[in-house]
């Protein structure tokens, strides 16, 4: 069974003497490291008793990809022996080991937006987000489709799944505080929007979805102190005069001379031709 960390003494036990035969077998030790190149193997940190003849060599790792990782040579001898033999060679984070980091479950690293089309994601049993449907939720809407045992849904939102629920959805994109909310106008609340459809339930006070085709959140839950440019009662003023009652305005400022031709015989014909101005 392996050993999973350093071994805890009694405070009255006797610490380990460093034998010194095993102390000085460094190439000894070096020469057992025999999976990589030798070159791989750099200098010889340090000698460490590990118990009566028993010490483990350290040395630096030149491997790439191992910075601030250490070889470590565990070597004894027998009683009355100077004869040094191999007991275990491996390799071992250092203090300043470059390391991959820690394990994490699967639950904790997915987030939103993971799931894709065919990707299936378990709940567990015990989810505290999620109650049995037959027990009373604290919430009226939540009762009238999961009261009747085996006839509702199995499980329902819990207390504290709707309360991270709403903690979630106001702390986020579509709460107070996002940018297209802060940068509308201080009356254009979702709340006060002709397109606001209000949740069922105890979340209805808070919380609805939006239904305007224009807006950014449509067909998102929204809080209804959020906000934006397309609220309903966001109006366009028209013009107060009809625009056939405006004035007329006539341009002027460019005429060209045009001559007009008179009849052959007629009274106009004897007389000059006069210029008359086209704009």
């Amino acid at each position: 069974m392996g050993n999973n960390g350093p071994v805890t003494r009694p405070a009255s036990a006797r610490a380990p003497r460093l034998d010194q035969v095993c102390a000085a077998a460094v190439e000894v030790a070096r020469a057992a490291v025999t999976e990589v190149d030798p070159a791989d193997v750099g200098d010889h940190l340090q000698a460490v008793a590990e118990g009566d003849r028993v010490v483990t060599h350290y040395f630096d790792c030149r491997m790439a990809g191992y910075r601030g990782w250490r070889w470590a040579v565990t070597v004894t001898r027998v009683p009355r022996s100077r004869a040094v033999t191999i007991c275990e060679t491996v390799l071992l984070p250092g203090p300043d080991a470059l390391q991959a980091p820690g394990w994490v479950p699967w639950q904790e690293r997915l987030k939103p937006g993971d799931l894709g089309p065919g990707d299936l994601l378990p709940t567990p049993a015990d989810d505290e987000r999620l109650a049995p449907g037959y027990l009373l939720s604290d919430d009226p809407a939540v009762e009238e489709t999961a009261w009747e045992l085996g006839l509702g849904r199995p499980r329902v939102l819990s207390r504290e799944g709707r309360a991270d629920a709403a903690q979630r959805w106001y702390d986020g994109d579509h709460g107070p505080a996002a940018p297209i909310s802060t940068a509308a106008p201080a009356a254009a609340r979702c709340g006060t929007c002709g397109f606001y459809l209000p949740l069922a339930g105890a979340l209805r006070q808070s919380f609805g979805a939006c239904g305007n085709f224009y807006a950014p959140d449509d067909g998102r839950v929204v809080s209804a102190d959020h906000g934006c440019g397309a609220h309903s009662e966001t109006l366009v003023e028209t013009a107060e005069s009809p625009v056939d009652e405006l004035p007329t305005v006539y341009d002027d400022s460019a005429v060209e001379a045009m001559s007009v031709s008179r009849a052959p015989g007629s009274v106009e014909a004897a007389e000059p031709a006069e210029p008359y101005g086209h704009p």
